[in-house]
């Protein structure tokens, strides 16, 4: 079976490194290569978050990326500007996305003033993936990345594909409200593990509540076609994500959920 993460990071420094060895990995291109090798994982998407003038940045063959809106700030002070700048990232080959922050810089995505975002977005069918959910930072705002913000957006904006990251955890029963109401939504379900599992069927049992909910709303929505496997590398163990992902997906859906959606929502072309 071939897999396409659709959720990853990809920085060398002192942050990603700790966080990978806790999920025992090395964080490194040439780890990170292996490892998609050995575990049948023919392509990684990186949710950007480098300056949008960054516009030559590179990234291994095996990685395509969405730009990241790293300074909301600036953004809304010149939104031509920065427009300009995801424009020509969106033109390249490896561009497949757009990603923004609102827990982390505290702004709601359906601001008026995206819409110039939100335009060129559509206009060259890529989709906006947002952080939504819990977040890595005590300092962030949940307000901003709960997943009924998504709502609003997606309504204001019909024209817009909108990804909806980490399906919105711990928030599922919100987040299948969203996603069943706007079909301009999909998800990923990266985000949810991190660390290394050292037993996982003792994993199952202690989280046997989390689970069986966010499997419960899985099949409550039972639109595997819009779920999209990820890991959020170098957060969690890669084999131990494959092994959670068979766990709340029926298998009749791992094609869809491991790599038909991906390619087909990120235009990949594989």
């Amino acid at each position: 079976m071939k897999i396409i993460d659709a959720h990853l990071h990809y920085e060398k420094d002192a942050y990603f490194d700790e966080i990978a060895r806790a999920a025992h990995h090395e964080n490194s291109e040439e780890h990170l290569r292996e490892q998609y090798v050995q575990r049948g994982i023919v392509h990684g998407i990186v949710m950007g978050n480098r300056p949008v003038s960054e516009v030559a940045c590179h990234y291994p063959e095996f990685l395509s990326y969405c730009v990241g809106i790293s300074d909301i700030e600036a953004f809304f002070a010149a939104p031509e500007a920065s427009v300009k700048f995801v424009r020509r990232h969106l033109a390249r080959r490896g561009c497949v996305g757009i990603k923004l922050y609102p827990g982390y810089q505290s702004f709601y995505i359906y601001d008026e003033r995206l819409a110039p975002l939100y335009e060129i977005a559509a206009a060259c069918g890529k989709p906006v993936a947002v952080h939504m959910g819990l977040t890595a930072s005590e300092e962030a705002l949940l307000k901003y990345s709960h997943p009924l913000v998504m709502d609003e957006a997606a309504t204001r904006f019909r024209d817009v594909s909108f990804v909806m990251c980490h399906f919105g955890e711990p928030w599922f029963t919100d987040a299948a409200a969203v996603l069943e109401k706007n079909p301009n939504v999909t998800a990923d379900l990266s985000g949810i593990l991190e660390g290394k599992i050292m037993d996982f069927d003792a994993f199952l049992q202690e989280k046997r509540f989390y689970i069986e909910r966010l499997k419960g709303w899985l099949a409550y929505l039972g639109r595997y076609d819009r779920f999209m496997f990820g890991t959020d590398w170098p957060l969690a163990n890669l084999g131990d994500y494959i092994a959670f992902t068979k766990e709340i997906i029926p298998r009749a859906h791992w094609n869809q959920v491991f790599f038909e959606n991906a390619n087909r929502i990120y235009q990949l072309g594989l």
